[in-house]
């Protein structure tokens, strides 16, 4: 449904466009049928400091922090810069591997090798769907 989709900044439709944040935003309405709140705008550039941290904040807030343990389903936060907060997000598959939008490629499915690994700021889980 999402693989393939284009590379579009802030956009969150499967086959049309999306971000990272953009994948994220898709999966959670599939999930639970509408976004918790709106997204504020943000910028491309992992230099831009006006949402410097939003993406970890925003993860503390709507999603529950885990433990180190890659299981799949769980979001992923990367460092994309040592000294900076995570800029990326994607969300884990079995056998090692992750999806997420990436710019200029679009949505793909990546393996989490050492290089990614070293990157992982934080884990988080959705939240148990309410019955």
């Amino acid at each position: 449904m999402w693989r393939g989709t284009p590379y579009r900044h802030q956009a969150s439709t499967p086959g049309v466009g999306c971000d990272c944040l953009g994948l994220l935003r898709g999966v959670w309405r599939t999930l639970y049928g509408k976004e918790p709140s709106n997204v504020p705008a943000y910028g491309r550039s992992a230099r831009d400091q006006r949402s410097s941290g939003k993406l970890l904040e925003a993860a503390q807030h709507f999603l529950m922090e885990t433990d180190r343990a890659p299981l799949p389903g769980r979001v992923v936060l990367f460092r994309l810069r040592r000294a900076l907060p995570p800029r990326h997000c994607g969300i884990l598959l079995p056998e090692e591997q992750f999806i997420h939008a990436q710019e200029r490629v679009g949505v793909v499915v990546t393996r989490l090798d050492n290089i990614w690994l070293g990157r992982v700021d934080s884990l988080f889980a959705f939240p148990e769907r309410s019955q």
